[in-house]
């Protein structure tokens, strides 16, 4: 006989900010396959990235950590305007370690907002589902770093 538990759909929404280094001895987002003798660019059909970013409360570097971004990004249109996500949100904060939010989608790369879904979770976002924004909040070109704010609603059990 199998036994039935009642849970309740939550609804969580949260806003997180990636940190975001393409160069230097800190380097968290870098591309490893793309065509041979194309450059290996976000903007080039094809380009795979690794991408493996902290995540914080605030904008700052020195905020408060909450996890990390952890996948892959791949630049899926010929016309370089578009990259296919696929994210893991690990959280390491006390409220969700241990916790993940798995994000997939279509990223339109050149759009002030990109809108992806959430589609599953573990921990306590087990069976999540909903969406997640990205909007570049902060670029520093010389540096290759940037902050890239995240909205992420999910109602989950």
């Amino acid at each position: 006989m199998a036994s039935s538990t009642h849970h309740e759909l939550k609804e969580t929404k949260m806003s997180m900010y990636m940190h975001d280094f393409s160069a230097g001895p800190n380097i968290t987002d870098i591309p490893v396959a793309g065509i041979a003798g194309k450059l290996w660019v976000f903007n080039q059909f094809g380009t795979v990235y690794v991408v493996d970013d902290s995540l914080t409360e605030g904008p700052s570097r020195n905020s408060t950590v909450v996890g990390r971004a952890q996948g892959i990004v791949v630049t899926a249109s010929l016309d370089g305007r578009n990259a296919l996500v696929l994210l893991s949100i690990v959280f390491t904060n006390k409220k969700y370690n241990g916790s993940t939010i798995e994000i997939q989608g279509n990223s339109k790369q050149f759009e002030p907002i990109r809108e992806v879904a959430v589609v599953s979770g573990t921990g306590k976002f087990r069976f999540a589902r909903g969406y997640a924004t990205f909007e570049t909040y902060f670029v520093d070109q010389p540096t290759d770093y940037a902050v890239i704010r995240s909205n992420i609603t999910v109602q989950h059990y």
